[in-house]
């Protein structure tokens, strides 16, 4: 049984499409691309599909995961190519590679996130972040299904900055770009999660909702606070497994 790992994006207004949607969207896209999938056994078979950390709805992506497995062995490039195919734009599968590893969930250990505020000048921004990045706990609230739960957005945070929109943005008047790196952590904390502890430690509160952007979640290295591509330890494992075949033929004694 093959497995592949594929990453996709959610933009434009397809940032509003639910986990749900998302999920009855691409098994129609498996099944136009006549992608030979595994199904669970028992009364109600499903295609074995796996989902990593999908973000919020409303939120765009740039990075999103999930693994698939075959009963039969397909090119990873060729399968991407069809199954982008067969999605709405907006909803692109931009990388594909073979799972040649375990535990690929585990290394989605952090997000980079992008929030545009618009209305927001940056002088506003910087003394927000300044003052949240002081402090050594935010707390904030977020309804759940179990009714307000009351948690630190602080202590995930690892980076926070601010910088002007770019000058050809579309738009008038000021505009700030937060840029973030989270830690996944229980509970997750989320970018409207640090909005609110913006408000809650500097009264920031942008005239319209912040547009967010996920760009990429991965590995964490600590020490520079950067997110890492979670498929590359797959590629590698494909290279060395490539270049052990062809030195296995054409080693001496061997034949081409």
């Amino acid at each position: 049984m093959q497995r592949i790992r594929l990453r996709y994006t959610k933009r434009g207004r397809l940032r509003f499409t639910s986990h749900r949607d998302f999920q009855r969207a691409f098994e129609r896209a498996l099944r136009r691309a006549e992608v030979p999938m595994a199904y669970s056994a028992g009364f109600t078979p499903h295609p074995k599909v796996s989902y990593a950390n999908a973000a919020p709805t409303g939120t765009g992506s740039e990075a999103e995961y999930l693994e698939i497995q075959l009963t039969e062995t397909r090119d990873p490039a060729r399968l991407r190519e069809l199954l982008d195919e067969s999605l709405p734009a907006g909803l692109d599968i931009i990388d594909a590679v073979e799972a040649r590893t375990s535990s690929f969930a585990d290394r989605l250990e952090a997000s980079v996130w992008e929030l545009r505020l618009d209305g927001v000048p940056l002088a506003e921004a910087e003394k927000a972040v300044e003052a949240f990045l002081a402090a050594e706990s935010v707390q904030v609230e977020r309804r759940t299904k179990n009714g307000l739960r009351s948690f630190d957005a602080r202590g995930a945070v690892l980076r926070l900055e601010a910088t002007a929109a770019p000058a050809d943005r579309p738009g008038d008047g000021p505009c700030a770009i937060l840029r973030l790196v989270v830690r996944h952590e229980t509970p997750a904390v989320r970018p409207d999660d640090v909005l609110s502890g913006l408000r809650a430690v500097a009264d920031l509160a942008p005239p319209v909702p912040a547009a967010v952007t996920r760009l990429a979640q991965g590995l964490l290295d600590e020490e520079s606070g950067t997110v890492t591509d979670p498929l590359a330890l797959d590629r590698d494992a494909t290279a060395a497994a490539t270049s052990t075949a062809a030195g296995a033929v054409t080693a001496p004694g061997g034949s081409a």
